[in-house]
């Protein structure tokens, strides 16, 4: 069994920003295989839904994202799932913008979603999909840029890196994490999906 946990910061106000692409990597999840949304059992704060006959459950934290934690280690017992069958989908501006990146284990890089999952398991190893949304203009606080929106420039390369994830998460799903690395860690051509280099070795 796999949880799959999409970050974001719920409600209206944070749709569509930067910071919720990990939400929105699930939700086209959930569209794509018939999955309804459903309250997270005991009294858990987020969404879930069941995937492959339950044997995957895909997960909305339901916490404002520096609480991401919370929601995730309770799921993880309830299931009964292992840690190496979790995989956090979620935004990173050390990306450029439409870029994936998949690891099994690696520091928080300043992510405070990523923190609080760090801080609640009491370990850096667990997978995580990072979709890159850039840094933007350096002088602009961080936090304003990643609960902007997208520029109108910005809003293909985002929509297909969006499908690319759902795609990595489903690789992740059939095939385990190496296969996913291997396919899903290159650089591709904005919008077109194909690998043009191999990437690096490096975290965050």
């Amino acid at each position: 069994m796999k949880l799959v946990v999409g970050l974001g910061n719920p409600g209206a106000k944070y749709e569509g920003t930067r910071h919720n692409v990990g939400f929105a990597a699930v939700d086209l999840l959930a569209r794509r295989h018939v999955v309804q949304w459903e309250a997270a059992p005991r009294g858990t704060p987020g969404l879930i839904g069941r995937w492959r006959a339950a044997d995957v459950v895909l997960a909305k934290p339901l916490t404002f994202m520096n609480l991401s934690g919370d929601a995730i280690v309770p799921l993880l017992h309830f299931y009964k799932i292992e840690v190496p069958d979790l995989l956090v989908v979620v935004d990173e501006v050390q990306l450029e913008t439409g870029r994936l990146r998949i690891r099994g284990e690696g520091t928080a890089g300043g992510h405070n979603g990523l923190k609080s999952i760090v801080a609640s398991l009491g370990t850096m190893a667990f997978p995580r999909l990072r979709i890159g949304v850039g840094r933007g203009d350096s002088r602009r606080d961080l936090a304003d840029h990643v609960l902007a929106r997208f520029d109108d420039d910005e809003r293909a390369i985002i929509e297909d890196s969006i499908g690319r994830a759902a795609d990595a998460v489903e690789r992740f799903v059939e095939d385990g994490l190496a296969a996913t690395m291997n396919r899903f860690n290159r650089k591709t051509d904005a919008g077109s999906g194909k690998p043009e280099a191999e990437d690096g070795n490096e975290d965050n």
